[in-house]
Order: structure tokens, then C-alpha cells, then sequence
């Protein structure tokens, strides 16, 4: 059996900081080149957060992607060395975060910087996706130099004008 592929780009979802409506900005954000994204939105009412997922999840089997639910532990959030190891038993994927300053999460505390990345890379028994204002192809290719096996990505991209051209961007970084 050939292991799996893993994802460059994992999505995160926030209708909060998107500008359209989420399931538009996810499938402007597929039509760049995402296969996994991760639904969060933990606050909705139980009914719609399903359709939402329903609706993800067919725009994702059209191009072969996954549709992750944040809580079902195939991705893990991480914010230090301890919690990587914790994490690893279980997960997938883990996230590192926040790598640079982010607009997302302004009260996480000072950025681990890329240096940290590559400590916690090299170390790590899964793979780590870095997260937190990776906005830009130049930040997306400096993680993936640190040995980061992709780049996690919420605010950046619930925010562009253009989704899909700023994942491509991220993608051929």
C-alpha cells in the first residue's frame, strides 16, 4: 500500500475574518489547489454547521480533497515542543503556530520565528504544517526550507480578494 500523498496547504476556516461567504472563499480557495480543509466553526447551530460540511465536503470529493472537522483530531494545534510530542500519538498532522505575527491570534504570544520551525520539524514523529502569517509566498517558501511539510493557512485566505490566486501563490511557493 503507497502511503498518502500529504498536503502543502491545509485550510482553516473562519467565516469570522472571511469577506464573502465561507463556502465561497472555500471554493475560490479549492479552485486554487487546497485538498484538505479544516472546519472549524464550532459556534454554529449544530444543523447549519452540517450542511456547511455537507456542502465543503462536495465541492472537496469533486477534486479529490479532504474535509477535516477540527475536533476530529486528524490535525492537532500546536504551540510548543511539549505539546508536539503530546500530540503525537494520535494525529495526522500537526500545526505549529503562530510561526510569524498574525492578525488571526493576536494574543498567542511573541512568534516562534523560523528557527523554531526547523528545531520542531526535524524532531517531530508527524508531519508539522507551519501556521500563523504565513501570508505570502516568500514566508510560505522559508517554512517549507525550515522542513516544514506544508503551511496551514486561515486568516490570510479569509481575507484575500482573490482566494484562489493567493493559494496557487502559496502552493508554488
Amino acid at each position: 500500500m503507497v502511503a498518502p500523498i500529504e498536503p502543502r496547504l491545509v485550510l482553516f476556516t473562519d467565516r469570522r475574518q472571511a469577506e464573502r461567504p465561507l463556502d465561497e472563499v472555500v471554493a475560490g480557495a479549492i479552485d486554487g489547489g487546497a485538498r484538505v480543509v479544516v472546519l472549524r466553526e464550532h459556534d454554529l447551530p449544530p444543523r447549519r454547521r452540517l450542511q456547511l460540511a455537507a456542502a465543503l465536503r462536495t465541492r472537496l470529493d469533486q477534486v479529490g480533497g479532504r474535509l477535516l472537522l477540527e475536533e476530529d483530531g486528524a490535525v492537532r494545534k500546536c504551540h510548543n515542543l511539549e505539546e508536539l510530542f503530546a500530540a503525537a500519538d494520535g494525529p495526522r498532522y500537526v500545526t505549529l503556530s503562530p510561526i510569524f505575527a498574525t492578525r488571526s491570534k493576536p494574543g498567542y504570544g511573541p512568534p516562534l520565528g523560523l528557527a523554531a520551525l526547523g528545531r520542531m520539524a526535524v524532531v517531530a514523529p508527524v508531519p508539522v504544517y507551519a501556521l500563523g502569517g504565513v501570508d505570502t509566498p516568500a514566508r510560505a517558501r522559508d517554512c517549507l526550507d525550515e522542513g516544514a511539510a506544508g503551511v496551514a493557512v486561515m486568516g490570510a485566505v479569509m481575507r484575500a480578494d482573490d482566494p484562489a490566486r493567493l493559494v496557487k501563490e502559496l502552493l508554488t511557493a
